[in-house]
């Protein structure tokens, strides 16, 4: 018997399968999910899964005709592939992330009755949770009040070293491992002003930016830490007193349990406008700040230095709720026993 992980292609839906997993180390796992995007990358090599299984897939969305007669075509070979690996596992509950990489193993489950736990990351519902949502046995989001579980799974290091902000002397930029240019070129028009101020800035501009931000940095006489992709994301934000950041879901809820207050700038492109979403949730409960990507204002940022943090990093302590992923898992342990 059983417990199949599913979904991904992005970050942001892996982080959740790996808090969860990490609560779940005495089942028997199988991780199934695509060639494409990040899955390999992330689960290919790792021990936990007894099996691991990548399916040639791709999204429908933002193709054209041919390319989503494509798409339709794989996912129907995928889910025949992906219906015979459930039967030969004897799996007994899949958990479902989202993500075209999830499409193949989240239909043949209900092709096989086998029960669906879905755990939707964003404010605004992903285009294949919504067509599953009906059928799931549960539907998990943080964000909905009826919820049956409401505290989004983290890996506990973001709560370990949470702390309470009261003034700056560090600021973190983050704009995700590919980077965001709207946020490189802000932290460098805020670089000498927070050279001023002696603010340290830790800048995290993409790989593909790295050099080019770093002579950017060099050439103004700032000394900043840039980076691109990083296992130490923790230990950056937790020395961070403010932080200004895209709002994929991974990013704000790990900012959130390590207590920073945040401006967050969503991806303007973001499917169903999601980020925006995201971070309005935050900004409603007054723990955080946004600010449209073409609304960027240079002053009213630095006016943001002069706000409370305190407040603010207090009511984030208080709000965020530790025990996300172990929620999940005994959700899906209570489910696979029965």
């Amino acid at each position: 018997m059983s417990i199949v992980m599913t979904g991904g292609g992005t970050g942001g839906h892996l982080t959740i399968i790996k808090a969860v997993k990490e609560e779940l180390l005495d089942e028997n796992l199988i991780y199934i999910g695509s060639t494409k995007g990040q899955d390999q990358a992330w689960f290919k090599e790792d021990k936990q899964f007894k099996s691991t299984y990548f399916l040639q897939t791709q999204g429908v969305v933002n193709q054209g005709i041919l390319g989503k007669f494509k798409s339709i075509y794989m996912l129907i070979k995928a889910t025949i592939k992906a219906r015979k690996i459930l039967k030969e596992s004897n799996a007994k509950v899949v958990f479902c992330v989202g993500g075209f990489s999830a499409a193949p193993t989240a239909f043949a489950s209900k092709l096989l009755k086998i029960p669906l736990v879905i755990h939707e990351q964003n404010a605004s519902i992903g285009s294949l949770n919504r067509i599953l949502r009906p059928y799931a046995k549960a539907f998990i989001s943080s964000y909905e009040d009826d919820s049956p579980i409401k505290a989004y799974p983290i890996k506990k290091e973001f709560f370990n070293k949470s702390r309470v902000r009261e003034e700056i002397k560090t600021i973190i930029f983050l704009g995700g491992s590919q980077g965001a240019v709207a946020i490189n070129r802000l932290a460098l028009s805020l670089a000498p002003t927070l050279k001023d101020k002696k603010i340290k800035i830790i800048h995290q501009a993409g790989e593909r930016n790295i050099e080019e931000v770093k002579k950017e940095y060099k050439a103004l006489g700032i000394d900043a830490e840039v980076f691109g992709f990083t296992n130490r994301l923790s230990d950056y934000m937790q020395q961070a007193d403010f932080a200004i950041a895209r709002s994929g879901a991974s990013t704000l809820w790990e900012l959130s349990a390590i207590a920073c207050p945040t401006l967050y700038i969503p991806y303007p492109y973001a499917a169903g406008d999601h980020q925006f979403y995201n971070a309005k949730f935050l900004v409603d409960q007054g723990v955080a700040w946004i600010m449209r990507e073409n609304e960027i204002d240079t002053q009213k940022v630095l006016s943001l230095l002069d706000e409370n943090l305190k407040e603010k990093s207090q009511k984030l302590q208080k709000m965020i709720e530790r025990d996300g992923a172990l929620q999940v898992a005994k959700l899906l342990k209570n489910i696979y026993k029965n």
